[in-house]
Parts: structure tokens; sequence; C-alpha cells
């Protein structure tokens, strides 16, 4: 028996263009920077312009199929077409459009001293033989940066047998541990957080508070960490005031020593906004970071090589190799440029849309007068893909008068009030933070507690809901949150 079956496919394929395009959009200013450099090292037809360096606009017929397939005859190509002069092109929105970024910054990076290497220099201090001096270096070498050495001691007594041919035993490395834990910051080469907080305890002045803190930590970690307190008062039979002297003590210190070198010699990369809205006379006023906007035309002297080839009498194999070499690259940088400018109108309409949907909040600055918005608003406002929004969305920011955000942040979902309007679950977590930072830390509230809270205020959430919200936050559970 013949069956016949009736398959209809409908797919639709970007081009190369198209995809290297979406990928432009998606990067933020620093990164399309360096994205540039490269595209200007590969393909030496593509050049910056300067005030000094204004030619005619390019006539680059904008029709061309870029099919990577296609075969180039050198003698059906149009020469007048890339012979014409090239200047800056007309890639800006609005004359007024962008920031005052243009010029080029660069900041010096100072050479620091590692924090593995400062370890090292600490231990030349110390004299050791030989040997004891070599497992300290290893021990040194094995501790992360946050200070631990999260590994046993008979793990680092193997290591050192099959990897330095090291023999020794565990109570040998113990000891140099010990020599290790008195370097600074006091705290690194602890193996858990227990004994990370004791060796910074230890070192501290004897007062009747450390010494109960060391007791603390020493017998009644788990307690401590679960903030039983009445069990600890219980057990010490003492005041809450001096439990709580003892607890502030244990506050102090550092559970990451090697983290606090890390923040100051690491070279923190500063983030660049994308784009900024200004307050002027009342009025919001967006602008595009003029680093998105670099001059570029069409190398003169790949120009200039055309021309001749255009005069020669006679036109050899080589020639017309060269030439099409030349044409593929005027291409591409014809391509680049108008790429450029569809990122820079893509990224201007689609902020000014968030801008002018969010009106309300940038004239304010109230976290609480964010409407709902889905990237669906914001496509269907500016007639783009939602792709395309997500892409300049997920990697963007904007400097506002209230601080740089990255643009994501102004996305929320919706959610019903007692009044049956529209809230944006941004204003809820708002709400919901203030509360927690108002209550009595001596008896936090639960989630339940919580729900009936922000029910009071006009928003029916469930319990599950605020457990989901609070930990969006990183907020702890209300035992978590006690203190006394």
């Amino acid at each position: 028996m013949l069956k016949q079956f009736l398959n209809l496919k409908l797919s639709q394929k970007l081009s190369p263009q198209q995809i290297q395009l979406m990928k432009l959009i998606q990067l933020p200013t620093q990164a399309f920077e360096q994205r540039l450099k490269e595209e200007m090292i590969d393909n030496p037809a593509l050049e910056s312009g300067n005030d000094e360096e204004i030619y005619e606009k390019d006539e680059f017929d904008t029709e061309d199929d870029y099919d990577d397939n296609e075969t180039i005859d050198a003698d059906e190509i149009n020469i007048d077409e890339y012979l014409s002069d090239d200047e800056t092109p007309d890639y800006k929105l609005q004359a007024n459009n962008y920031s005052d970024d243009d010029e080029e910054r660069s900041s010096p990076i100072v050479a620091q001293v590692s924090f593995h290497q400062d370890l090292i220099n600490q231990l030349n201090t110390f004299i050791l033989p030989e040997n004891e001096r070599e497992i300290a270096e290893f021990l040194v070498g094995s501790i992360d940066d946050d200070g631990y050495l999260r590994r046993t001691i008979q793990d680092v007594v193997d290591d050192l047998a099959f990897t330095q041919g090291i023999y020794t035993d565990e109570k040998t490395v113990e000891k140099i541990l010990h020599i290790v834990q008195n370097l600074d910051p006091i705290g690194v080469g602890a193996r858990d957080l227990q004994e990370c907080l004791l060796l910074q305890l230890k070192h501290k002045t004897p007062t009747e508070y450390i010494d109960l803190a060391i007791d603390l930590i020493e017998n009644q970690f788990e307690a401590f960490t679960k903030k039983h307190y009445e069990k600890l008062l219980q057990k010490y039979e003492i005041s809450q005031e001096h439990l709580k002297k003892a607890i502030e003590e244990i506050e102090r210190l550092n559970p990451k020593p090697g983290g606090s070198f890390g923040s100051n010699s690491r070279v923190i990369e500063q983030i660049v906004p994308d784009f900024t809205i200004r307050i002027v006379d009342g009025e919001l006023e967006l602008s595009l970071n003029g680093r998105n906007a670099p001059s570029l035309h069409v190398s003169k002297d790949y120009q200039d090589m055309m021309q001749t080839y255009k005069v020669s009498s006679e036109k050899s194999n080589s020639q017309k190799d060269a030439v099409q070499f030349i044409k593929q690259k005027l291409d591409s940088a014809k391509w680049f440029i108008d790429a450029i400018r569809q990122r820079q109108e893509t990224l201007y309409v689609t902020m000014n849309a968030i801008m002018h949907f969010q009106e309300e909040y940038f004239l304010d600055g109230e976290e609480t007068s964010l409407k709902p918005m889905i990237l669906k608003d914001i496509a269907d406002l500016v007639g783009l893909d939602i792709s395309t929004v997500s892409r300049v969305a997920n990697s963007k920011y904007v400097d506002t008068p209230y601080g740089t955000k990255l643009i994501k942040e102004y996305f929320s979902e919706s959610m019903k009030n007692d009044q049956g309007e529209d809230v944006s679950t941004l204003e809820i977590k708002k709400i919901l933070q203030n509360v927690v930072e108002s209550e009595d830390k001596s008896k936090p509230y639960p989630d339940d507690q919580l729900a009936e809270i922000l029910k009071e205020k006009g928003y029916p959430i469930a319990r599950r809901t605020i457990a989901k919200y609070r930990d969006l936050l990183d907020i702890p559970v209300a035992r978590m949150r006690k203190k006394i």
C-alpha cells in the first residue's frame, strides 16, 4: 500500500553579513572598539578618518548582493563605482546625539606584586632549611585567591612526592603550615572558615569578649553559624550584651583574607556606559557614547589602485587578480561602515523607546515608578525583532542621574495589585527590601508574615513568591537575619 506524505517546511536563513551585524549590535562600547581595531587590521582598505582627511562620499551600490560563493570577473567590474572619493559617512543620527567621550582615553596600569608573590616575599624573611623552604613554597602555591588551603595534609604530602620529588610526612607539613599561617594577612593558609576565624582571633589582644569569641568558634561553631543564641546564652550563662560583644568581635573578622589583597592588586575593568540620559529643563535627553561613532573611510591608496587598473591599456592576469582582491576588500569595507551605521541606529532607537517608556522613573529616580516592561513592548514600539532588543538590553549600560545601570534591569514582569492595576515586579521587590530593612532584627519577619505585610500595602503575593523574590534580592531567611 502506497502512502503519500506532504511535508512543508518554512525556514529562514540569515546571511553572513546579517549574522555579523547581530554580533556588532550585541557588543558593548569597549568590545566594539576592540572589534573595530581587529577589522582595520584585517582589512587594509578600511581606514580611520580625522578632521584633516575629509573625502567626498563614496558611491558604492547599496544593493550589492554579498554572496560568498559569487565568482568575480575582473573584466565586469565597474571601476567607477570605487573611484569616487570617500568621506566620513553620514551615519550619525543627530549632530548633537553623541556624548563627549570621542577622545581616546587611556588609564595607566600599575605593576603590582601578586598575592602569592607577596606571601613568598614574606616567607623569605624566615630562616628555614632548604627542604622545609621548598615545602613552604609549595604550600603557598596551593593557597587559593581567597587565602584558603583547600586540600588535606595527606594530599599535599602525596603531591610533594609525586610532583616535586620531596618525601616527607604529615607532621612535618603540618608544622610548616603553621609557619605559613603566620604570614600576612592573618588567616591565610586556613583549611576552612572555622580555622580562618580562629587564626585571626588568636592574633588579637586578649579580652573577655575575645576569649568568649574563641570559645564560640572552637566549641560552638555550628550553634553560632545557625544563630541559636538562646542555646548559647544558656550554655555560657552570660548576658545578651556579653554575647553581643563577642559576636561583634567575630563579625569584624575577614572571612576571605586573600580577597582583600586581591581587590587592591587586581586591575578593575571600568564600566563604560553606552548611553547617557540627562534631564535638561525638565526634559529627558538621550545621547549615544561618541566612541560608538568612529570616523571611517575607504583607503585612498586602494582607490588609486583601481584608477591605475582602469587607465591601464594592458590588463594582465596578475592585475586582474589584484583587482579581484581589491574589490573584495572594498566591498567588505563598505559593508562594515554601513553595518556600523545600522548598529548605531538600532542602539539609539531602542534606548530612546526604553527611555520614553520609563519616562516617569528617569525623571524622578524612584524605583517604584518603574512600569512593567518586557522585550515585546519595546520591540513593538521600534518595529524590531525581540531578539534584537534583547541583544541591546543584555550587554549595554546607561548612565543616568541616579547611577549607571545595565539596561536589562529596567525590564520586569507585571503583577496585579489589590486595585487590579499592573505593577512592576521591580516595584514589589523594592517594597519587600524596604520592609526587611526596617524590621526588628531581634525578631525578623518570616516569609508568611512578609506576605501579610505586603498584602496590607496593596500587593497580594503568595508566600512562595516572597521566598523567590527574597532569594533574588540575596536576603537570607528570617533565622539568619536575626541579631541580638
